[in-house]
């Protein structure tokens, strides 16, 4: 299009290889006609957001692949590369991995949902009896401004970390539950909401930020609240929290339960609200070994909630049992 023509409209996509799509139309266009003649309330910001028809019936495609799954029974821990290869996993946290496998979610760094349009998490538990208990990890962003950011990690670990509390020689961490208005007796930090009205649940302050500060009232890690909200947005807008059992021995397989939770609908400020009152925390696994030779460093920046507070991030939510509904 060479004219700036008044009321043109312009459609965006982006393809599950992260390419971006554009399509530009004059007003009078067949396909702004059928547009303007839909009712669109799926809204985020200035765009309006259209569902395209291969996932209208998504949530029937994802409870069909978890009831195949958890009818799978144990499922040897594994994760898939980025070309698809099927690898061994063996740390801690391939629960994620293993069910994200068997979905066919290849590792990215893209800011969508993880399969058709539903960003899946799975969190442990020792029993399917009881699945409100449980520790979920929301998101892993790193820190976007602060000590952090300036100096580097190997910098901030060493100002702000601890020697290692299991007697680990030659390792210094930097972890524990931080929460807004509390300070961490270990790293001396205290989380901060900077820009968010707790009395209104709303963000003032556009340029607000989630900080820890520092005992001389320095920001030592702050995450943007530009930086998160669009993410969180368009990632949890429409969630699956599946539980799983773990037996390590003689090898390390997991099994997934029939019975998960989903939320549908989900505004950042929603997450603000619950930091803000003690229920999503930040929980890091930073850690550097070897500090006095050649440094060896594991960043893992964690927000963490208790399931059982997983109804206050959504418009809805439902626990559903993948043996009986489909």
């Amino acid at each position: 299009m060479t004219l700036r023509l008044s009321d043109r409209l312009l459609f965006l996509s982006v393809t599950n290889r992260g390419k971006v799509l554009g399509y530009v139309t004059a007003p009078d266009s067949i396909i702004a006609r059928e547009f303007n003649s839909v009712s669109i309330t799926n809204e985020l910001g200035v765009f309006k957001i259209i569902d395209l028809l291969v996932i209208e019936n998504s949530r029937e495609r994802l409870l069909i692949e978890l009831k195949r799954i958890h009818n799978l029974d144990w499922i040897v821990s594994k994760r898939l590369n980025s070309d698809r290869t099927v690898l061994p996993c063996k740390s801690s946290n391939c629960g994620g991995y293993t069910l994200e496998a068997e979905l066919g979610i290849t590792p990215n760094g893209y800011s969508e949902p993880d399969f058709l349009g539903w960003e899946i998490k799975q969190f442990g538990v020792t029993k399917f009896l009881n699945l409100t208990t449980s520790v979920i990890t929301l998101m892993t962003p790193e820190p976007t401004s602060g000590f952090y950011v300036n100096y580097g990690t190997e910098a901030f670990i060493r100002k702000y970390g601890y020697n290692d509390t299991k007697g680990r020689d030659d390792r210094k961490n930097f972890g524990g539950i931080h929460k807004v208005g509390q300070k961490n007796t270990r790293t001396e930090l205290k989380m901060e909401l900077i820009g968010f009205d707790i009395e209104t649940g709303r963000i003032s302050d556009t340029r607000g930020m989630i900080a820890l500060i520092d005992k001389k009232e320095e920001i030592a890690a702050s995450w943007a609240f530009s930086s998160l909200l669009l993410h969180w947005n368009r990632k949890h807008n429409n969630a699956c929290f599946v539980p799983s059992l773990l037996e390590k021995s003689p090898i390390q397989k997991y099994k997934f339960g029939n019975k998960v939770i989903l939320g549908t609908g989900t505004d950042f400020q929603y997450f603000l609200s619950e930091m803000s009152s003690g229920n999503i925390y930040y929980d890091p696994g930073i850690k550097m070994e070897f500090a006095s030779t050649v440094p060896k460093i594991k960043k893992r920046s964690q927000f963490r909630i208790k399931s059982k507070h997983l109804e206050n991030l959504y418009n809805k939510t439902e626990m559903v049992d993948v043996e009986t509904e489909v």
